[in-house]
């Protein structure tokens, strides 16, 4: 599943390919979205701007209309001149923009939806979403206290689980998970009511700082809107790039001990961490 990172680069390509042109075709199997085109049509619009929020892309046309996406697992954003040949097959095609001569398509994507400004701010998807890591509203403290909240009601909920909750911090996916409580040499599988503030204040600063280096310019260049070589030990070597994540066996770039990794959460994520460097404290 695409994280934050990858879904703000997909916003940004899309908003320098199609941001201020007039859209000259609009195509979709989805028949929810196509009914609104057949009462509404979305050719002869303007792309207003293409932005994101957590996980989700929106895209903002003329007329107060407003796409809303969302990748899972599967999902993805591709920029094509018009008329050029797609890399991937056209059965897996759900949204074609065409803008002239440059066409954004939407392959595999699990969730799509328009949106007015009014019903937008009444869906649970946007309303109940916590701050966005990559937002400029983003501010440690406040991210602090989220955590901190959550934990008071769910003192036995792990600080590994607690990071993919969209409802408190926004755009963190299980990559970043491992990533940042590494960093934060915090164990992924400790219980909230264990993790100090201060701790928490790690999590929340490594969080923006990770996050933020990911979508710097120039990453994530490509036909593939959110491709990037993300990375969080500072090296773009494909092979030093992550501290822990996918290294389950493999000795820590940190102290040398054995990096472990063990599923976690209703949707048995992989988590991996250093036994050394993230003690478990109970």
């Amino acid at each position: 599943m695409p994280e934050g990172d990858s879904i703000f680069r997909t916003a940004r390509a899309l908003n320098r390919a199609l941001g201020g042109r007039i859209v000259t075709g609009f195509e979709t199997t989805l028949a929810k979205l196509a009914s609104v085109d057949d009462q509404s049509p979305v050719t002869d619009r303007t792309v207003e701007r293409v932005e994101a929020r957590g996980k989700w892309c929106l895209i903002f046309f003329s007329g107060d209309l407003i796409l809303l996406t969302h990748m899972r697992m599967s999902g993805s954003w591709h920029l094509y001149k018009t008329g050029e040949r797609w890399q991937t097959p056209r059965s897996e095609m759900r949204v074609v923009i065409t803008c002239g001569e440059v066409q954004a398509v939407g392959f595999s994507i699990p969730v799509a939806e328009f949106h007015t400004a009014r019903s937008l701010e009444r869906s649970a998807h946007m309303s109940e979403l916590g701050m966005d890591v990559l937002g400029t509203a983003y501010r440690v403290y406040e991210a602090v206290h989220a955590l901190r909240d959550y934990g008071r009601a769910h003192p036995d909920a792990e600080i590994g689980n607690a990071l993919l909750n969209q409802h408190l911090i926004a755009g963190i996916g299980n990559i970043f998970k491992s990533e940042i409580a590494f960093a934060a040499q915090v164990n992924p599988f400790r219980r909230m009511q264990t993790v100090t503030n201060r701790e928490l204040g790690r999590i929340a600063e490594i969080a923006c700082h990770y996050m933020r280096a990911n979508v710097a310019e120039g990453n994530g260049k490509g036909i593939m809107t959110f491709t990037g070589a993300l990375s969080t030990t500072g090296t773009m070597d494909r092979r030093a790039r992550l501290w822990v994540y996918r290294r389950q066996g493999q000795e820590c770039r940190r102290c040398g001990a054995i990096i472990e990794m063990r599923r976690q959460g209703t949707g048995a994520r992989s988590t991996y961490w250093c036994p050394s460097c993230q003690p478990y404290i109970g």
